[in-house]
């Protein structure tokens, strides 16, 4: 099987190009020229074709004789305007489905999130019957929706397309992600709990299961045109995980409280500052209402779909997925390597 993957240069990409080789599978990548290749070097069998996804000559070129994409590129960072987000986000998205279907691809794997259907509220064991909001929390969310949206409504006999939503992806090769930035904070014992007391359940997913259920659901022949909640299949409450990762690197305990409220209410002035163009666009979002509500609103997803329709049985829990971590950082000598990208 000839396959395309895109965001192979970042997290969960690089793992899909892990998986496809595993499998036997010949891999394309598409690649900017200013992008680290040092990892997908360590693969010399990869085919690189450069280009931007806005780059309808190029996304023609890099899709030519394939099989199956697997689309993982994606803005995901705070920084951008409205433009950049839809560029990223959306129109991407919609030029490589368009340039996928002109060359006769047969499948495309669109990795999306749940953070689409994000609310300042519970969600517990939602499944993909929940419907897309009327209102996004931000501009991620919203050009993500968009881009599923447009992915799964392209879906046809000949060209079976489908939408995977890993929530919170963990494990090795994450620099920048939520884990890193919790570790770096706690660290400098500047991670309070803020959790308000109450107990905040989520349903998060390991990179290797994220991956896995990608090339199971490339193999499916019943997941055309629909999405898919993706997790560990293991609850957790968010705060139980957090000490217990910190206990695992041995850091400092987390002994701080800050009522979520007063955070909730700097998020929103966070929020609505950086509406401001010149700020939205180059620096990072310091605190948003979204990134506290993540931490004290419970979120959790019903999974029975892709076990259903792929065969999807997360093989990687908690505690063996804070083993290969631990591996994996000494590896690459040790904390301050692992939260050497993230802000300080």
């Amino acid at each position: 099987m000839k396959v395309l993957i895109t965001g192979a240069t970042g997290f969960l990409g690089s793992h899909i190009v892990d998986k496809c080789i595993e499998l036997g599978d010949s891999v394309r990548v598409l690649v900017r020229k200013t992008s680290n290749l040092e990892y997908l070097k360590t693969h010399p069998s990869i085919e690189c074709v450069y280009g931007d996804l806005c780059d309808i000559d190029a996304l023609k070129n890099a899709t030519q004789g394939i099989d199956v994409i697997y689309h993982s590129a994606a803005r995901v960072k705070a920084i951008g305007g409205r433009e950049e987000f839809y560029n990223d986000n959306f129109y991407a998205t919609k030029y490589l489905v368009d340039a996928a279907k002109e060359n006769g691809v047969k499948r495309f794997v669109f990795v999306s999130s749940p953070s689409i259907f994000f609310e300042f509220a519970d969600q517990c064991d939602i499944d993909e019957s929940y419907p897309y909001p009327r209102e996004y929390i931000n501009l991620y969310s919203e050009t993500k929706a968009l881009a599923e949206k447009y992915v799964l409504e392209s879906n046809s006999s000949d060209f079976i397309t489908c939408a995977l939503r890993p929530r919170g992806i963990w494990g090795p090769r994450d620099k920048t992600g939520y884990l890193p930035k919790v570790v770096a904070s706690m660290m400098r014992g500047k991670f309070p709990d803020f959790s308000g007391g109450k107990e905040v359940l989520a349903t998060i997913c390991h990179v290797h299961n994220a991956a896995d259920a990608c090339v199971l659901a490339a193999r499916s022949d019943c997941v055309g045109g629909k999405a898919y909640f993706i997790t560990d299949d293991e609850k957790i409450d968010v705060w139980t995980f957090f000490r217990d990762v910190g206990a695992n690197f041995n850091l400092l305990p987390i002994k701080k409280k800050i009522n979520p409220k007063i955070l909730m209410f700097f998020g929103g002035i966070f929020d609505f500052v950086w509406k401001i163009p010149v700020l939205a666009r180059s620096f990072d979002l310091p605190l948003s209402r979204y990134a506290v509500g993540l931490m004290i609103y419970t979120s959790t997803y019903d999974i029975s779909a892709a076990k259903r329709d792929f065969g999807y049985a997360p093989k990687i829990k908690q505690k063996l997925g804070l083993e290969e971590l631990n591996r994996w950082i000494a590896e690459i000598g040790g904390l301050e390597k692992y939260i050497a990208h993230v802000k300080k």
